[in-house]
């Protein structure tokens, strides 16, 4: 006979088996909800039931920051998931790719292909593309020129004005980041470290390869995103500190979580106050371009578009596809069976077999013998929105862009927790909704659109960016190669860019300011700035001295030998010819060059500055008949018509900009009054490098100067 405890024992076994077997019915059929069915009463009363089960059992989370699910954030950027899933975070910087020519183009894509071949099944890939509300507030800052102790701060409310109208054209007050996030499984941190730092090496040199700028995210810069993504409706500061977890005894997550997560629709969310839901790309078209990925990202509104990208192993998917065309063979074979019997042609057999059979043959030689792998690719768009009205509007905004490309944006009924969840630049998937795609096919979605360029400090305003609608500032300073020209054809606006650019300079840098003027375009400019004018012609009394030196002239000890390569380019501008100076002519030159300014380097006073003339009379001193043809060619820039610059320096520069009149100078001496000038404006550049301090100089009409002899 059994005792008491044995038959307690049997009922509660009883009772645990009748539960288990519920609890699997349960789950069968949640199981067989597919994300656009529609729950019955009975399969509602479950899931409540199962959420109620999973509360009491503590399986639910109970807090905000429960909810967020990573398990701890690493000084260094490693982000611990799991027991043993580990991911790093990279941030990357789009290329100029829609506007590219097809050659260009295709050049991207293939390397980009090559960037996803990398990935091999043991890393789980993530791409995160996030359009963000700005702080207006911050990017006006940005662009607001502050006043100064001056007479022009009416002018610079008036294009601090025109910048903030440009602003208000561009992006709708969004700012677009790109961030690719990859996880490996370890059993340990200190077993994933090295792996997840010799994934990042590669992928940092892939993407110079495509071209891409690209760095790595720490700890601290992670967070930063997720408290973004968590906080979407204000501008709350990002507010940590390494230290504050052990003295507060806090986690991470109290500094990132927002105030509430509400998951009771299975149509939608909201963190706090906003409304957010999740859909998933539902792939239908035969064919995709390379367009779709931009066109959703190009919605003027706030949204995050993930790719969550998981590689086959490629043994196994060249083996699954073989099993699945023996599958389709035999189906062959037993719909022609029945042809027989039926007594008709064996070879009419279902359409969609024939076609199917087809394409897994082409997949099965793609994989083979293109270089193609197999990916298991999710698509999730999430959108946000002040107010449920709102939110629906951006839906369906987004699904217009599925529908243009035959795809159809499927919402993620009552999987909202795990698609928001999903959406975070975690590299975590919660979706198990995954699409096959060969490499050519994911590398569709290409990444990059066009590039941007914003910066601050002293940056200037250069137009807007013709795609993307968004502001072009750049400071040229900063830039490795600060030079640049201005290109068009007549009419298209040269000489207007060149002046903004040069108002905008004046407004707001401490820089001097050198004008080249040709046409006599720049004066009235100049002078509204207070600027200063100089008239350089046959009929002025401003002249400059082409042989001025100063001792700081060139940055070498000796400023007379870079002096020295300047005369010998003005006189192979005046001798002409195909061939320029022979060499004994370069020497007779580099000789007198020495002579003439021997008596000024040994007492440098204004005074003793030698001129043009006194070049020529040390050439007609010289014994070499070379130097009688110098001296003669020099002749008419001495003592004939077109002495104008055979005269001492008497322009005293008092302005900061400075606009140097060549207009009148006549055919024959535009370029060698061009050159002279340049030396004039080097010499300035020479003493504010002395100071640290920066020139900009502006030549219109560059093509004349740009010349065999122009140095």
């Amino acid at each position: 006979m059994k005792t008491k405890q044995q038959a307690k024992q049997a009922r509660n076994l009883q009772a645990a088996k009748k539960e288990l077997k519920k609890e699997k019915s349960d789950l069968k059929a949640t199981l067989r909800l597919t994300p656009d069915a529609k729950l019955s009463s009975r399969d509602k009363r479950r899931l409540a039931a199962s959420v109620s089960k999973a509360k009491r059992d503590g399986r639910l989370p109970k807090t905000a920051q429960q909810t967020i699910p990573y398990q701890e954030m690493c000084r260094d950027g490693i982000c611990i998931i799991g027991d043993r899933y580990f991911t790093k975070q990279i941030q990357f910087y789009d290329v100029n790719y829609q506007l590219a020519q097809n050659e260009d183009k295709n050049l991207i894509f293939e390397n980009y292909c090559d960037f996803l071949n990398y990935f091999d099944s043991s890393i789980k890939v993530q791409l995160s593309f996030l359009n963000q509300r700005a702080d207006m507030e911050e990017y006006q800052k940005s662009i607001h020129i502050p006043e100064q102790a001056d007479a022009f701060n009416g002018i610079r409310r008036e294009y601090s004005g025109m910048l903030k109208g440009q602003l208000a054209r561009g992006n709708n007050g969004l700012t677009k980041t790109k961030y690719i996030t990859f996880g490996i499984e370890a059993d340990s941190l200190k077993e994933a470290k090295p792996r997840l730092e010799r994934i990042e090496a590669d992928v940092l040199a892939n993407f110079k390869v495509l071209g891409v700028r690209a760095h790595s995210l720490d700890g601290y810069e992670r967070l930063a995103i997720l408290h973004r993504m968590f906080h979407p409706a204000d501008n709350q500061k990002f507010k940590f500190a390494w230290d504050a977890i052990w003295k507060t005894g806090l986690s991470s997550k109290d500094f990132i979580a927002p105030d509430s997560f509400t998951f009771k629709s299975g149509q939608y969310f909201q963190i706090g106050r906003t409304y957010g839901a999740v859909s998933f790309l539902q792939i239908l078209a035969p064919e995709l371009t390379d367009r779709m990925l931009a066109d959703f990202l190009d919605l003027e509104n706030s949204m995050v578009v993930t790719l969550h990208i998981q590689s086959i192993d490629q043994s196994a998917a060249i083996k699954n596809i073989k099993r699945k065309i023996t599958d389709l063979d035999r189906m062959k074979i037993e719909e022609q069976k029945k042809a027989v019997r039926a007594g008709y042609d064996m070879d009419i057999i279902p359409s969609d077999l024939a076609t199917f059979g087809s394409e897994a043959k082409t997949l099965l030689e793609d994989l083979q013998s293109r270089n193609e792998r197999m990916f298991l690719v999710t698509m999730l768009v999430m959108n946000h929105a002040g107010t449920r009205q709102k939110l629906e509007n951006n839906i369906f905004q987004a699904a217009g862009v599925a529908q243009k490309y035959n795809c159809a944006l499927r919402r993620l009924d009552y999987q909202q927790e795990q698609g928001l969840m999903s959406s975070l630049p975690l590299g975590l998937n919660q979706i198990s909704i995954q699409r096959g795609l060969t490499t050519s096919s994911t590398a569709i979605f290409v990444p990059f659109t066009t590039q941007e360029l914003f910066m601050n400090g002293e940056a200037l305003y250069y137009g807007l960016n013709a795609l993307s609608n968004n502001l072009i500032m750049a400071d040229r300073k900063k830039l490795k190669n600060p030079n640049g020209l201005i290109l068009g054809t007549p009419g298209s606006g040269k000489s207007f860019s060149a002046k903004r650019e040069i108002t905008n300079a004046f407004l707001i840098t401490p820089d001097d300011i050198a004008i080249i003027d040709p046409e006599q375009e720049y004066s009235p400019l100049v002078q509204r700035l207070g600027g200063q004018v100089i008239d350089i012609s046959p009929a002025s009394d401003q002249y400059i001295n082409p042989m001025d030196l100063t001792l700081n002239y060139s940055e070498d000890d000796n400023p007379l030998t870079l002096k020295s390569d300047f005369i010998l380019s003005l006189m192979e501008l005046i001798v002409g010819g195909k061939s320029g100076l022979e060499p004994v002519e370069k020497t007779v030159v580099d000789r007198c060059v020495h002579m003439v300014y021997r008596d000024y380097l040994q007492d440098p006073r204004p005074e003793k500055m030698p001129v043009l003339g006194d070049l020529y009379e040390l050439l007609r001193k010289q014994p070499e008949q070379e130097a009688q043809r110098l001296a003669t060619a020099l002749e008419i820039y001495v003592t004939g018509s077109l002495n104008v610059f055979n005269h001492q320096t008497n322009v005293e520069i008092k302005s900061r900009i400075v606009c140097y009149v060549i207009k009148n100078l006549g055919k024959q001496l535009k370029k060698f009054g061009m050159q002279v000038v340049q030396d004039q404006v080097w010499g300035r550049v020479s003493e504010n490098r002395e100071a640290h301090k920066s020139t900009r100089l502006y030549i219109d009409e560059m093509h004349r100067a740009a010349t065999r002899c122009c140095k």
